[in-house]
């Protein structure tokens, strides 16, 4: 049986793809508690996410409790997207940027989004 998927252009092998990298990225999210600091860092406006789907520290000086959160969470994702976008033939930049979206309307609200621009909002 021939698979129809590996005729299609990357692109489009990525967007049918996007089920499966949500689901795998659920299965591999942080436990709870540690979910729960990351929750609890965005809400206070500690640790905001970026454009590219990594997060990064808001304040000039962060603590080391903040930049030991940023360096594991950055490191699982980093993991998660260079994987994915080796199945699917794409860029892990690619992948970066379509879980920035998904994650940014699943965060709590107060979330500091940094835009490609170099700017800040906040949901």
């Amino acid at each position: 049986m021939m698979n129809i998927a590996l005729k299609l252009p990357a692109p489009a092998r990525f967007w049918l793809a996007l089920p499966l990298l949500m689901a795998l990225l659920f299965a591999l999210s942080p436990s709870p508690a540690s979910a729960q600091s990351l929750d609890s860092y965005r809400a206070k406006g500690q640790i905001g996410e970026r454009y590219d789907g990594y997060v990064m520290a808001t304040q000039k000086k962060p603590s080391s409790k903040i930049k030991k959160m940023v360096r594991s969470v950055n490191s699982k994702r980093r993991s998660i997207y260079n994987k994915r976008a080796k199945q699917q033939r794409v860029s892990a930049k690619q992948v970066g940027r379509v879980y920035a979206r998904t994650v940014l309307s699943k965060a709590p609200r107060g979330t500091y989004f940094l835009k490609e621009n170099g700017k800040w909002v906040r949901k």
